[in-house]
């Protein structure tokens, strides 16, 4: 019998481990003795164990041979039956859960349906037969299981009552690769969502539980493009707390997070942001780089647009064009020209008083300023993702 504390040992002996719950799943007697092995080997992934995730796939054939081949009657014990819809919901293949025998099967038959639908791709029939399920109704290793899959099920359509069923995986199934995968789907959500505080929270459980885990690169993009396509990294008020968590990953990706947020930032006229985010990449990028072009294009125009007209406009004007992204080019163009309107002087005024600022910003006339931004803002594209998503 498959033993929680031999599942706990196996998991620290990362290179042993496939095979030893391999030879244990062989000699297991009942199906829900079987999922157990995979269980842990799953949660090892989620550890960073990758010899765990390079046998996995080969334990869940083992296992479909395994159920094919037991004795019709065990599938009348509710733990076995189950583990059927654990096993499927885990990566199973669906053509083995077919091929056991319905009649015997001790579960709720939408819960069972909707699983099927869910592994063979009719996601509006397992939404219908799943909806109402819910998950706190079931033991916990099914009812995680069901609320991630809920979550997946309702991200575009609902995702209110998506991110209510992700926080139940999380905690129904804690410290398992179920806890991870939800903390993955969640943040992109929360992002869109734009809830800072719990963004932040979920980042911070991640780190703490699952930054070595095998699929980490996959929550990293999906954080990057919570955070980028919101307004959460654009409220001045909350930049500090956001430079915490860049602080978490790699320099490279952090570097290309502080100048999409500098873009989106400038863009959409939060200049104190594209100053901070262009200061940020300033810092992280090297010299002569097309990055650090980039970042001393944002700081540049923070500074000529706020406080620091002169020396931004200088900094602008210092650009090596040639290592734009040919996209910024027209932006450069108009933001240069939008500090050169702030500056122009009014009609018939002296010389001397086009050589000064203005007295007051009442008496600028940004008709044309406004007109050139608008420009400007036509020409910009989507932001680009930082990273290919690793996983469908």
């Amino acid at each position: 019998m498959i033993r929680p504390l031999l599942c706990a040992a196996l998991l620290l002996l990362p290179f042993t481990a496939a095979s030893a719950l391999a030879q244990s799943a062989r000699q297991a007697g009942e199906p829900y003795e079987l999922v157990r092995a995979l269980q842990a080997v799953q949660d090892g992934i989620a550890s960073g164990d990758t010899a765990a995730h390079g046998s996995h796939i080969a334990l869940i054939r083992q296992i479909g041979e395994k159920f094919l081949a037991a004795d019709p009657g065990v599938w009348s014990n509710p733990q076995n039956s189950q583990a059927a819809v654990i096993y499927l919901l885990s990566g199973g293949a669906p053509q083995i859960v077919r091929k056991l025998p319905r009649d015997k099967m001790n579960v709720d038959e939408r819960l069972f349906n909707g699983a099927l639908a869910y592994v063979e791709g009719r996601q509006e029939e397992a939404r219908e037969l799943l909806k109402d399920v819910k998950p706190r109704t079931l033991s916990s290793g099914l009812g995680g299981q069901v609320a991630l899959v809920q979550g997946a099920l309702f991200a575009r359509s609902e995702a209110s009552l998506a991110i209510e069923r992700l926080d139940d995986a999380r905690l129904l199934l804690p410290g398992t690769l179920v806890e991870e995968a939800a903390l993955r789907r969640e943040i992109l959500l929360v992002g869109q969502a734009e809830e800072f505080d719990k963004f932040e929270f979920l980042t911070l459980a991640y780190i703490r539980h699952y930054r070595n885990s095998i699929y980490a690169g996959d929550f990293w993009q999906r954080f990057s493009t919570g955070l980028t396509q919101s307004s959460l990294a654009l409220d001045d008020r909350r930049f500090a707390r956001i430079a915490a968590l860049l602080e978490q990953i790699d320099r490279a990706s952090r570097l290309k997070l502080y100048l999409v947020i500098a873009r989106a930032a400038m863009v959409r006229g939060q200049l104190t942001v594209t100053r901070l985010a262009g200061e940020r990449a300033l810092a992280l990028s090297a010299d002569a780089s097309a990055d650090r072009e980039r970042a001393h294009f944002f700081r540049g125009t923070a500074r000529a647009l706020t406080d620091e007209y002169d020396g931004g406009l200088a900094e602008l004007k210092a650009l090596d064009r040639s290592k734009l992204p040919e996209r910024d080019v027209p932006l450069l163009n108009a933001t240069v020209q939008l500090a050169l309107d702030v500056r122009k002087p009014f009609p018939g005024g002296s010389a001397a008083a086009a050589d000064k600022p203005p007295a007051t910003p009442a008496r600028l006339d940004l008709a044309s300023s406004t007109v050139t931004l608008a420009r400007a803002q036509k020409q910009l594209g989507e932001l680009e993702l930082l990273t290919r998503d690793r996983r469908p």
